[in-house]
């Protein structure tokens, strides 16, 4: 038998969080929390690749033109250069 805890005052922000995750990997609630708590506790799922948790960046992807993309890459394209005098 596995051990088992309950979670009470769980804030209704943190819940529709859990929700969300659960729902975009297609895992229970509980599994989604599992997966959180060995994260939290510097853990790993042991077949996991790396995982994901959290959204904050979705609404770059796919947002820049080619063209705004090249005018990046072409800024810092400098910082890619190493300058030989510090590697003697």
């Amino acid at each position: 038998m596995r051990n088992q805890i309950s979670v009470r005052g769980l804030d209704a922000e943190t819940d529709r969080h859990l929700r969300e995750l659960a729902r975009r990997l297609g895992i229970s609630r509980n599994r989604a929390a599992v997966m959180l708590l060995r994260k939290g506790a510097g853990l790993r799922e042991d077949n996991a690749g790396p995982e994901v948790v959290g959204d904050a960046l979705d609404s770059f992807f796919g947002s820049w033109s080619p063209d705004e993309e090249a005018r990046l890459l072409e800024s810092i394209r400098e910082l890619g250069q190493v300058d030989p005098e510090l590697w003697r």
